[in-house]
């Protein structure tokens, strides 16, 4: 991503300079930068053969794909203190097209409706005594992106198979094919989700530009919506995950994922991009594909997966909402008879705490520990200045 953006970006920029916002120019500059000397680095020495390297820092913009691995490692590592010895699920709810267009305009507001509207339906559900009776929680992770890289704004959400009863005073198992029949929760959704696009628009917190215009007079809006009030909505639950591992593999996979990785970007000339992607729509065909976009097509496409400042696209409720997970997963724990496990910090605390300490790589030459004996500051990291740490 990092070529792409350097070989094409400051053309692509200045072509489409009024259709680019600060939040896309500002990706697009981390990636660029990212691993150079713009942004500073160390010196890294060898304590047994004195071999010497230079190290640069990453840009840790959370869209950049080099800087992912890191966060999530730290991110999984609080979550696997509060797995449950019990199944999870893996269910996924799905904005129709027709709302997309609204969604990428006004993405605080519509993506924020669709992590509400997909946890209140399974908590809605899991409450009935019809299906489970009992308090759930859920971890949901947020994805705007197809294969494609077209805009397919999508949430995942990791559920445990059971809750606490209303009376707090036992566990509930859910039985085999508690989520499966879809029907339910896509009704449900697609109800809530609508009420709540609704009553977005009568309280003028949506805006509409461009094709959408029209969509500002609430006749114009009410028929853009009337078709989707009677077809089914995607939501597809997957079969319970094997165990606690599967689950970690999963969210590993998930949690902290770009629009595209660099292992799928095939080729990059002048003009165009190439990259695998998987065609899900063919059945009983070969899925894996090669597509080959313009630059700036490309560059467009992976920019509309840019989320606004501040916007947090993993979200915990029920029994894991920030404010008391550590009180409810301790109960949960009481009540399955099993022993307490570590507490894991919420992100707010991990943002609070120092980062751990740098580990070099092992001394490519002899395999010697590598000490940083230096570090610098770049153009882009300023005051610059050099650090001896010797």
């Amino acid at each position: 991503m990092a070529d792409v953006f350097r070989r094409h970006g400051e053309a692509w920029r200045a072509a489409n300079a009024a259709h680019v916002n600060l939040a896309q120019r500002r990706v697009m500059t981390a990636i660029e930068v990212c691993r150079t000397a713009a942004l500073g680095g160390h010196v890294e020495r060898c304590d047994d053969c004195a071999h010497t390297r230079i190290a640069y820092n990453s840009c840790r913009n959370r869209h950049c794909p080099k800087c992912q691995w890191m966060a999530a490692q730290a991110w999984l590592e609080a979550r696997e203190a509060e797995l449950l010895p019990v199944p999870y699920y893996h269910v996924v709810f799905t904005l129709p097209a027709q709302i997309g267009a609204i969604a990428y305009q006004n993405k605080a507001k519509v993506y924020g409706l669709l992590f509400t509207a997909a946890a209140e339906t399974l908590t809605t559900i899991a409450a009935d005594p019809k299906h489970l009776g009992a308090k759930i929680g859920l971890t949901a992770v947020l994805h705007t992106w197809g294969q494609s890289l077209d805009h397919h704004p999508h949430v995942h959400c990791v559920v445990p198979g059971g809750g606490v009863s209303p009376d707090g005073l036992r566990w509930v198992r859910s039985r085999p094919g508690f989520f499966l029949p879809v029907r339910v929760p896509s009704r449900l959704f697609r109800r809530l989700f609508l009420e709540g696009l609704a009553a977005a628009f009568d309280a003028s917190e949506l805006q509409f530009f461009s094709d959408l215009i029209a969509l500002k007079d609430r006749a114009a809006f009410e028929a853009h919506l009337a078709p989707l009030r009677r077809q089914e909505w995607v939501v597809h639950a997957k079969p319970p995950f094997a165990g606690p591992k599967q689950v970690l593999a999963y969210l590993a996979r998930y949690t902290h994922r770009v629009a595209i990785g660099n292992s799928r970007l095939l080729d990059l000339t002048d003009e165009h991009v190439s990259f695998r992607w998987k065609d899900y729509r063919e059945i009983g065909r070969q899925k894996n594909k090669v597509m080959k976009l313009t630059a700036g097509e490309f560059m467009r496409r992976f920019l509309l997966h840019v989320l606004p400042d501040g916007f947090h696209r993993i979200r915990h409720y029920g029994l894991f909402a920030n404010g008391h997970r550590a009180d409810r997963l301790a109960l949960c724990r009481t009540l399955l008879d099993v022993a307490p496990r570590a507490n894991g910090h919420d992100e707010r605390d991990r943002e609070a705490e120092p980062a751990s300490p740098f580990e070099p790589p092992p001394c490519p030459c002899c395999g010697g520990r590598m000490r940083i004996i230096e570090t610098f500051d770049g153009p882009l990291s300023r005051p610059y200045q050099v650090r001896r740490l010797e």
